[in-house]
């Protein structure tokens, strides 16, 4: 289910919201409900984050008992599940959440999202686990992306609210840690990029190429990608591997090229390292005629 803030929200009387958790992301979320008109509550373990929000219009609680107890509509963001579990599973909190909904968008695993699931059930409280996609500039914004997994009627119920969060919303499905999961293989194609853009910067410094000079061929490359990805996911999905005019064996080669440079300028190679492990294994299984895609076999055989 895939939807945008373009639903209506209520106008008979402001919605009610409580966030948990001050850090920029959860400022940012706050900022969006008070510029919505929504009555909202705030709280932090550390009180000085809660003047900002309260400048802008935001109650600040003095405990978390009482943030949870202003609202029916509980957000969570902090920095992981052991943080959230420190604030909701303990007396008297637990007790004021029950009947009451969680949204826990703080970032964590799949298992964290089904034990807290787990843990919300038993206690009466109803739960939903969340990811944002974004940066935090893009909250309140047309380009705000956050993903949702858990009850599908609780989530309808709650949209109402979560849409001044702006962007659009999707609910990935009632297995709660779907969201989680999405989020971990999103942020998994990130900081691989990230990692492969560092070493890359390296290696043309050491070539004496500047980052700037580099960059703009860089984005050539990320332009490829999405196509790359459209054609390898339906290739994974099937289970077939075609290679023909660009088989894992070219990718050996080039891998190799790029580590032999490399080493000569003394940069680590480690990550790299790795990838012509993967490539080289799924050769040595008589597999060198496949695209690269293969690769994701020989990761999950461990």
């Amino acid at each position: 289910m895939t939807a945008s803030n373009s639903d209506p929200v209520p106008t008979s009387a402001p919605a009610a919201v409580t966030v948990l958790g001050l850090g920029p992301m959860g400022r940012a979320l706050a900022g969006a409900f008070v510029d919505a008109g929504m009555r909202t509550t705030v709280w932090n373990r550390t009180p000085g984050r809660a003047v900002e929000p309260a400048r802008r219009g935001a109650t600040a609680a003095r405990t978390a008992e009482e943030a949870v107890g202003a609202s029916g509509l509980i957000v969570v963001c902090v920095r992981d599940y052991d943080a959230a579990d420190a604030i909701l599973r303990r007396e008297p909190v637990a007790a004021a959440l029950r009947g009451r909904t969680v949204v826990n968008l703080s970032a964590d695993t799949p298992a964290r999202a089904r034990d807290t699931a787990q843990w919300a059930a038993r206690h009466g409280v109803r739960y939903l686990d969340g990811a944002i996609m974004t940066p935090t500039p893009t909250v309140g914004t047309p380009a705000a992306v956050v993903l949702y997994s858990g009850p599908a009627e609780l989530y309808r119920e709650s949209r109402p609210v979560l849409d001044a969060l702006g962007g659009t919303h999707t609910h990935l499905g009632e297995e709660i840690g779907r969201a989680a999961a999405h989020d971990l293989a999103l942020l998994d194609v990130f900081w691989t990029a990230m990692a492969g853009w560092a070493h890359a910067v390296a290696l043309a410094r050491a070539e004496g190429i500047t980052a700037r000079e580099l960059a703009p061929y860089a984005q050539g490359i990320a332009a490829i990608l999405p196509a790359i990805f459209d054609g390898t996911a339906a290739d994974a999905d099937a289970g077939v591997f075609p290679g023909e005019g660009n088989p894992i064996t070219s990718a050996a080669a080039s891998i190799d090229h790029i580590v032999r440079t490399s080493e000569a300028h003394g940069i680590d190679t480690g990550v790299l390292r790795a990838a012509e492990g993967q490539v080289l294994r799924v050769i040595g299984r008589g597999h060198g005629a496949d695209g690269f895609i293969r690769v994701t076999r020989e990761v999950a055989r461990g």
